[in-house]
C-alpha cells in the first residue's frame, strides 16, 4: 500500500513521553496530587448536570467558561483590563499554540522563539506549513534581549514566541525583556504578536509578576495558560489564552466548531470555582522545588534557576545511563534540554525522597 502522507511528515514518529507505571512518575511535570475528594464531588456534579444535554451541541463560544477564566486571571496576574472577549480557550495550551499558528502562520511566514524551549514549538510550525526559527539562549538559559530583539529585527517573524517560565530550563522572563521584545516586533512590517507561554506561572517566585500586567497597553501581546499543572487538571485538558479582543477572533475563525464539548466546560468551571482548593499545595510544590534545587547543587551539579515545578540538572557525561538507572529504581525523569541535561518533575515528598537515593545510586 502507498500512503499518500505528506512528505514532511513521511517516517516521523508522534510527540510523547514515556508513560509507565513507576513509584515516582517525574517526567512530564504533572501536579502530584489528587484533586480534593471536594473537588471531585463538585466536578462529578458539574459533569452529571452536563450529561443531561448531551444530545445538543455544546456551547461553541463558551462565554461563561470565558468570564470564569478571565475572573481567575484577573485576580491572580492583578490585571483589571480581562473581560470574557479577551479570553480564549482550547483542549489544553498545545491546541491553544495550534490556533494561534492557523491564524497567524502558514506558508512565506515564520514563527521565532528562543532555544533550548518547549519541543511542541516547531511541530506546531510544522504542522501549519509555518518556519520555524530559533535563537540560542545564553549559558545561563535566559536572554540576550538586546541580540533577541535584533533577531526579531532580521527574521520579520509574524509570531515571538517566550515561554516564561521557560521549559525545559524553568527560566522566568523579566517583564522589562518582554517589553523588549515588543518594542522590536513593533517594527516588524505587517505586523508581529508576542506570545508569552505561562504555562508554568503559578509556581513563580513571590515577586515575580506574569506578562499579563502587560496587556493594557500592548494589542499584538497575547499570555497563554494552562490548568493541567497548577490545577492540577491534566486529565481535563484545558488551557487558555488572554489578549485583545481582536486577537481573540481571529482565532475563533479557525478552530473547528463545538471544539470545547460540554463535559469539558462543566469540567473547567466547577475547578475554578475551587482554585484555591486546588491550588492548595502550590507553596508546598514550590518549596519541595527550592529544596530539590538546593540539594542538587550541593551534590555538585548545575541547577538551572527556576520558577516552575521542575528542575534542569547536570551536565552527565552518559545522561541516558543515569536515566536508566534511576528507571531500574522506579524513578522516571526526562532526558530533554541541551546534550547531557535531564529534568526532574516535582512530586511528593516521597518521591523527591525516592529521586534522591536512586540518583546517588547511580553515581555513586
Amino acid at each position: 500500500m502507498t500512503l499518500p502522507i505528506r512528505p514532511d511528515l513521511a517516517g516521523l514518529e508522534p510527540y510523547g513521553a514515556p508513560q509507565l507505571e513507576v513509584a515516582a512518575r517525574l517526567n512530564v511535570n504533572e501536579n502530584p496530587y489528587s484533586p480534593p475528594d471536594a473537588v471531585v464531588d463538585a466536578i462529578a456534579s458539574a459533569v452529571r448536570k452536563a450529561a443531561e444535554g448531551l444530545n445538543r451541541y455544546p456551547d461553541r463560544d463558551f462565554l461563561g467558561l470565558r468570564q470564569d477564566l478571565a475572573t481567575y486571571l484577573a485576580a491572580e496576574s492583578h490585571v483589571d483590563f480581562l473581560e470574557a472577549r479577551n479570553i480564549w480557550a482550547a483542549n489544553g495550551s498545545n491546541e491553544v499554540m495550534l490556533h494561534l499558528h492557523q491564524a497567524f502562520g502558514g506558508p512565506g511566514r515564520t514563527v521565532l522563539s528562543f532555544a533550548p524551549t518547549y519541543s511542541m514549538y516547531p511541530e506546531y510550525a510544522r504542522d501549519t506549513l509555518t518556519e520555524y526559527v530559533t535563537f540560542p539562549r545564553s549559558d545561563d538559559f535566559t536572554l540576550d534581549i538586546d541580540a533577541a530583539a535584533a533577531a526579531i529585527r532580521e527574521t520579520h517573524p509574524v509570531m515571538v514566541i517566550v515561554a516564561s517560565p521557560n521549559n525545559p530550563t524553568g527560566t522566568a522572563l523579566p517583564l522589562a525583556h518582554v517589553e523588549a521584545l515588543l518594542a522590536a516586533a513593533a517594527d516588524v512590517p505587517g505586523g508581529c504578536l508576542v506570545v508569552v507561554d505561562e504555562a508554568y506561572a503559578e509556581f513563580r517566585r513571590r515577586g515575580v509578576p506574569s506578562a499579563a500586567t502587560l496587556l493594557p497597553d500592548h494589542p499584538l501581546l497575547a499570555v497563554s495558560r494552562t490548568m493541567s499543572k497548577a490545577f492540577a487538571l491534566a486529565g481535563g485538558r484545558l488551557g487558555y489564552l488572554a489578549a485583545h479582543e481582536e486577537v481573540i477572533d481571529a482565532l475563533r475563525v479557525v478552530r473547528l466548531p463545538y471544539h470545547l464539548s460540554g463535559v469539558t466546560q462543566a469540567t473547567a468551571r466547577a475547578a475554578l470555582a475551587h482554585h484555591r482548593d486546588l491550588q492548595a499545595q502550590v507553596d508546598e510544590i514550590r518549596a519541595e522545588r527550592d529544596d530539590t534545587v538546593a540539594w542538587l547543587r550541593e551534590q555538585g551539579y548545575t541547577v538551572a534557576d527556576t520558577d516552575a515545578n521542575f528542575a534542569l540538572f547536570g551536565p552527565f557525561e552518559d545522561r541516558e545511563r543515569v536515566f536508566q538507572g534511576l528507571l531500574e529504581r522506579g524513578v522516571l525523569i526526562r532526558v530533554t534540554g541541551p546534550e547531557g541535561w535531564l529534568r526532574v518533575s516535582i512530586g511528593t515528598p516521597q518521591e523527591m525522597a525516592l529521586f534522591r537515593s536512586a540518583l546517588l545510586e547511580v553515581t555513586a
